[in-house]
């Protein structure tokens, strides 16, 4: 089933409303869709090479507003979403996480850089968006993370595909996973170093 899902959302990616269903598929991906706007954006971009900027921008902003969707699953819909994090396994940590948010600074930070580590990251965002919800994470802050995290690896992904081609394409394929995950470890333990310097 998922492969035909991931099939199907990649002909897409060839269709004349194309910008219009990556802006669908990026949504939706941030809160139940299983396929990350990757599938797509990559062959539109190859297609497209002068209108990576537009790929990139429209993906960045409806998987961030996708974001705000899955905050809101978690926030008003708590009892049901914890369903979710239950499959994945997580309620005990998530538990934890709630009630350390209100009465420990680090809770705060660890979160900060674990969902942008999910956004940037092959994580599955959705999981940690709708966490961001149950545990009543600060919705502003929830939100430039995720334009951030989200923006920052879709411009990634966009640009070097309109640049270097399939090359980069298959790169990705192969490698993408782990090169990402270094460079959003990379960029966390930068960002924390640096705050405890200016603190």
């Amino acid at each position: 089933m998922f492969k035909k899902l991931y099939e199907k959302t990649l002909k897409l990616a060839a269709h004349k409303s194309s910008k219009f269903y990556l802006s669908v598929v990026s949504f939706a991906e941030s809160s139940f869709f299983p396929i990350p706007p990757d599938i797509m954006i990559i062959p539109m971009a190859l297609a497209k090479k002068n209108e990576y900027l537009k790929i990139f921008i429209l993906a960045t902003l409806f998987s961030s507003l996708g974001g705000l969707f899955g905050y809101f699953i978690g926030s008003l819909f708590t009892d049901k979403a914890i369903m979710l994090v239950e499959f994945y396994g997580y309620e005990k940590q998530i538990l934890e996480l709630k009630s350390q948010l209100s009465s420990k600074d680090g809770a705060f930070s660890v979160w900060l850089g674990t969902l942008f580590l999910a956004g940037f990251t092959p994580l599955p965002f959705k999981l940690f968006t709708i966490t961001s919800g149950i545990i009543n994470f600060n919705i502003f802050i929830f939100f430039i993370v995720c334009l951030f995290a989200r923006g920052l690896r879709f411009f990634i992904v966009a640009y070097f595909s309109a640049k270097f081609g399939r090359t980069f394409a298959l790169i990705l394929e192969k490698k993408g996973t782990i090169w990402f995950s270094i460079i959003g470890v990379t960029i966390v333990i930068i960002t924390s170093i640096i705050y405890l310097i200016i603190k």
